[in-house]
This record gives structure tokens, C-alpha cells and sequence, in this order.
């Protein structure tokens, strides 16, 4: 559960390597491109190069290398090349990468074209969930500070939290203890400790929180079909805060903001200059 010094650095590096994975995508245009496509592209990308393993890609019985949700899927979306990528639509790629034996996670929901304003905001109320859970970890924090955080601020903006579907512990593993849930309450749930690395990845949605699994087996949809965003983060706890292993470089910004109480939030260490 706790990584050493060098597991940690390891975890950096994939981390790093993820976070530009998503990079390369911020600069597809992904209107009119199939999710099968964005599926054979972020493969050729991390093996080619990155010189790193799609780690999804197997895992559990999954034939691809991330998943796809668009609008009212939560999440675990299956790439098609049935389907299309459309002006509008707001859609979440989850993906995992593994270099040298440590795995990294993260996923970020992309507006793709003329979006509607509901949709813009909720996708920025999801974002602005996930920074608030990261915000509460430092060692001595519990787990259940991370999900009331993120639970309250969805709520304060009207939308629901997913309560089936959480974070996870991470490492040589793609899922270790502990969970890390998306609602809780402060004060509860287990002590963080530094060296832990784990993932935040709230799942915000419209309407209700109820969510139904599709008969592919692997397809979460929102009940009422309203839409639903996600964001996610890979991170290492230290003794005054968080590291953020996936950071990207658009989200820097985001370090310099701190709530009360929270600890420091620092950057990968591979984005601030030292090595890996």
C-alpha cells in the first residue's frame, strides 16, 4: 500500500508519460473520429512512443486501451467503430499506462465542438470536484475527508455523485487498496498515510445518482439518461500534502489554489525539473 522512494519515482515517470498521453490528445480535433479510432491511436502513441504498456488493454477480459464514454456514460464505455464523435457531445477517456512495472491512471472529459452550456457546466463542476478531494489528502487526513469534499461540492452545485464506482490504490496493480470513495464524511475512514498513491476520480452527474450497467457487461449509464463528467488523477501522498503523479501541463494553475485546512499540492516531480 505505502510505495518506497523508488517505487515512487517509478509511479512519477508513469505518471509523466500518462499525463502526456492526454496532452497528445488536447490536440486531436476529435469531431468526426470513432471511439475505436481514439482507441487505436492512444495505443500506437504509448507503445510507439512513449515506449510504455496500455495497461487496460487485457485486463479483466478488455480488448482495448481506454475507455470511451460519451454523454449519459458514466463510465467504462467500450470503443466501436459504430460510433461516432460528434459536435456536442461532451466524452471521458479513462486511460492507464505501465512502464517498468508501475502503473499510472487518470481520465478527462473532452467538450468536442459547439457544446451546450449544461454541458460545459457540468463537466466544470466534475473537474472542480476532482480538485477538491485532491486537495484534502496529506498524511494524517482520512479518506472520508476526500469523498465528503468532493460530495459537497457537487451537491452545492446541484448535480449528484456516483456512489458505485471509486477511486483506488494503485501501483504495481492497476486496482489495490484502499478504495477511495466519491461521498463520505470527515473525520471518517482510513488514516492517509505518506507514500500511499491512489486515485481520485469523482463521477458527477445532471439528474440522479442511479446508474444501470448495459449488456455488454462493461457500460455504466446514468438512469435518467441525463449527462454525467468525470475527472481523474493519480496521487502520491507526502507528509505536508499530495503530489499529482498525472498531472498535465494545462493544469498547473490549478497547484496555486489551496482550501483551508488542505495541504500542498505539488506537481510530478518529473514536471518540476528533477529526476525520475
Amino acid at each position: 500500500m505505502v510505495k518506497t522512494p523508488e517505487e515512487l519515482d517509478l509511479m512519477r515517470r508513469s505518471g509523466r508519460l500518462l499525463a502526456r498521453v492526454f496532452e497528445m490528445l488536447d490536440r486531436q480535433s476529435l469531431g468526426g473520429m470513432t471511439t475505436l479510432q481514439v482507441d487505436e491511436l492512444v495505443e500506437r502513441y504509448i507503445r510507439h512512443d512513449l515506449g510504455a504498456r496500455p495497461a487496460s488493454k487485457g485486463q479483466y477480459g478488455y480488448d482495448f486501451v481506454l475507455n470511451a464514454s460519451p454523454n449519459h456514460v458514466v463510465c467504462h464505455g467500450v470503443p466501436s467503430r459504430r460510433q461516432v464523435i460528434e459536435s456536442g457531445d461532451i466524452i471521458n477517456f479513462d486511460i492507464t499506462l505501465e512502464k517498468d512495472g508501475f502503473i499510472a491512471d487518470a481520465s478527462k472529459t473532452y467538450l468536442v465542438g459547439q457544446t451546450s452550456a449544461p454541458a460545459r457546466r457540468v463537466v466544470r463542476v466534475a473537474r472542480e470536484a476532482l480538485w477538491a478531494g485532491i486537495r484534502q489528502v496529506r498524511a494524517g487526513a482520512r479518506l472520508g475527508d476526500v469523498g465528503a469534499a468532493i460530495e459537497r461540492h457537487a451537491k452545492r452545485k446541484g448535480y449528484s455523485v456516483v456512489r458505485e464506482y471509486c477511486g483506488h490504490g494503485i501501483g504495481r496493480e492497476m486496482h489495490e487498496e484502499p478504495s477511495v470513495l466519491n461521498f463520505g464524511r470527515p473525520g471518517t475512514g482510513m488514516v492517509v498515510r505518506a507514500g500511499m498513491v491512489f486515485t481520485i476520480e469523482p463521477m458527477v452527474n445532471q439528474g440522479t445518482r442511479r446508474v444501470e450497467k448495459l449488456d455488454d457487461g462493461w457500460t455504466i449509464i446514468t438512469r435518467d439518461r441525463r449527462l454525467s463528467a468525470q475527472f481523474e488523477h493519480t496521487v502520491a501522498v507526502t507528509e505536508t500534502g499530495v503530489e499529482v503523479l498525472t498531472l498535465r501541463e494545462n493544469e498547473r494553475p490549478m497547484l496555486q489554489s489551496r482550501h483551508r485546512g488542505a495541504g500542498t499540492v505539488r506537481a510530478n516531480a518529473l514536471m518540476e525539473g528533477r529526476a525520475a
